[in-house]
């Protein structure tokens, strides 16, 4: 059998392919984006469930004319495979290779950078309404999913397009089961009969011709009423549709001539936005990562090498459940990262003291906040790069109030293949201006699990920063300490040079040590331990006695 895939290099070429080849056309890109990312590394679960939906998309819309514009953005796989990268895919997450992410640096189908989940319906409602301004004639679609409708900021921008009205389609990709109405016959025959425009036009006269009527007003308030009753008996499209959106679903997101029946219906509709949904199974077609589409959203590249060390995050969980065991005030949020930060291991034996919102950062420190009030102490475990999601609340919220809470920043510094959208390297400079916070970072594991020890004793609030990383092997002390807040540690003494490092700086600053007392030169290596408040008093002391300062 001829390879379909071979004979795509743009959307065009989706025009004229039979809904057989289509079908065979998803099942060797499924392929392909097994092979490659088990080797690259990716988001893979994600994009195995959204072939066919990418397909679809590409064959109604014309790309890059309409614009699609995908949240979280790590769904886009198969759509960059269909708009001309797949001779690059091998590179995909690689040095100067393809981004893991929708870049529009990277090709004019990428419409909107969407790294962070929960922008698209904003970014595509300001595109929309551009469009509008400018007098033009194109579609804006978002694909939302993944758990990118949990946080805030996609209802706000659902809020805003429906009062503001203009023609967006915003198709939800549930792939977690979670919202999903019951699928049937019948609720697809009312929205194939709601959204043909005649229907519309043939309500609209009706209603007219009734309330002419003697009565006819009261008469067709109460139509309008049973047949809403019905309808959400049969389809639960209330919370779309006081939104101010036209529901179309759910619709079966592995059939491609179902799905482009829903969206040419909405492409075709322009009396208010449409909201169509989606259900698709997460890791489709790939039996691992349909039975365990949670180690299947992110897997690491083929050959990684692995550790007989404990990673940071780990180290972070297991130390949580040892503190969570002796002080009940302890509680824990996490944003939607709770396999990723370890804090399920707290949860499996705390559930009632572990708290996940979600996409929803703001609401997540916010939320935090008012716990502490309480006599609790949150400790809020939360990625670097998402964190600075939530700086008015850090600074609002927790430290203006000067309220007890622990920030676990995990994958603080370079995370490398993420790429340009999930570094965590702002986190000292966005969060160092913020007064009453205390900045902390770990130069090992054991030194993390006495910083998180100090932190929840403090009072007042604390953040850690550690790296996406295995520790580095260290012997564990048995019971833990306090360390003395904005006190640094002489590891090595020395004359010539000062090396001031902390966190994962400190370790390779006391190699360059040794290699510079090779060549005669007498180093001091400082665990500085905290960035905020710093060891002032030690500084300059070395500053005094030695002849150079490093940092």
């Amino acid at each position: 059998m001829a390879n379909v895939l071979d004979r795509i290099k743009s959307p065009a070429d989706l025009k004229s392919l039979t809904h057989s080849k289509l079908n065979q056309l998803a099942d060797e890109i499924r392929t392909e984006l097994v092979n490659i990312v088990t080797k690259t590394g990716g988001h893979l679960a994600s994009s195995l469930g959204v072939i066919e939906l990418s397909i679809a998309l590409h064959r109604v819309f014309d790309s890059p004319r309409d614009k699609i514009i995908w949240d979280v953005g790590h769904q886009s796989y198969a759509h960059k495979m269909l708009t001309g990268r797949r001779e690059r895919f091998d590179t995909l997450r690689q040095y100067r290779g393809l981004s893991g992410f929708p870049d529009p640096a990277e090709s004019p189908h990428d419409v909107f950078g969407t790294g962070h989940a929960s922008t698209s319906i904003s970014a595509s409602l300001g595109i929309a309404m551009a469009r509008d301004l400018a007098g033009d004639d194109f579609h804006v679609v978002t694909v939302i999913g993944d758990g990118a409708l949990t946080g805030g900021m996609a209802f706000e921008g659902l809020n805003h397009a429906g009062h503001l009205g203009t023609r967006l389609i915003v198709v939800l990709n549930d792939n977690a089961m979670a919202i999903s109405p019951s699928v049937g016959a019948l609720s697809r025959t009312l929205h194939n009969l709601t959204l043909d425009p005649r229907y519309y036009r043939a309500k609209e006269g009706a209603g007219r011709f009734i309330q002419r009527m003697p009565w006819g007003k009261v008469a067709w308030r109460s139509m309008k009423r049973v047949k809403s009753g019905i309808k959400e008996m049969l389809i639960p499209t209330q919370l779309w549709e006081s939104l101010g959106f036209k529901y179309i679903g759910p619709v079966d997101g592995h059939n491609i001539a179902e799905l482009e029946q829903a969206l040419t219906k909405a492409r075709d509709y322009s009396y208010r936005p449409v909201f169509i949904h989606v259900v698709t199974t997460k890791g489709k077609g790939y039996e691992p990562a349909e039975d365990d589409c949670i180690k299947f959203h992110g897997v690491s590249a083929k050959g990684t090498t692995s550790s007989n060390t404990p990673s940071y995050s780990e180290v972070f969980g297991e130390t949580m459940l040892r503190l969570f065991r002796e002080d009940e005030r302890l509680v824990a949020v996490s944003a939607a990262m709770m396999e990723g930060t370890c804090l399920n291991l707290v949860a499996a034996e705390f559930p009632r003291r572990v708290f996940d919102v979600g996409i929803c950062e703001q609401h997540a420190v916010t939320f935090a906040a008012g716990l502490a009030t309480q006599g609790y102490i949150p400790i809020v475990a939360i990625y670097s790069t998402f964190l600075q999601r939530a700086f008015d609340q850090v600074l609002h919220d927790v430290c203006i109030q000067n309220l007890p809470i622990v920030f676990a920043i995990d994958r603080a510094g370079i995370v490398g293949e993420d790429g340009k959208t999930h570094q965590g390297t702002f986190d000292l400079s966005y969060l160092g201006c913020i007064p009453s916070l205390v900045i902390a970072a770990p130069s090992d594991e054991n030194e993390m699990r006495h910083l998180l020890y100090t932190a929840v004793k403090a009072g007042h609030p604390m953040a850690i920063r550690y790296p996406r990383d295995n520790g580095l092997g260290v012997p564990m002390d048995e019971h833990f300490r306090e360390l003395p807040v904005g006190k640094g540690e002489v590891l090595k003494h020395g004359d010539d040079l000062a090396i001031i490092a902390i966190g994962s700086a400190v370790a390779p600053s006391m190699e360059a040590a040794r290699l510079l007392g090779d060549k005669g030169i007498n180093c001091a290596v400082v665990n500085a331990r905290f960035a905020k408040p710093l060891a002032s008093d030690l500084i300059l002391e070395l500053a005094s006695r030695t002849k150079r300062l490093v940092t």
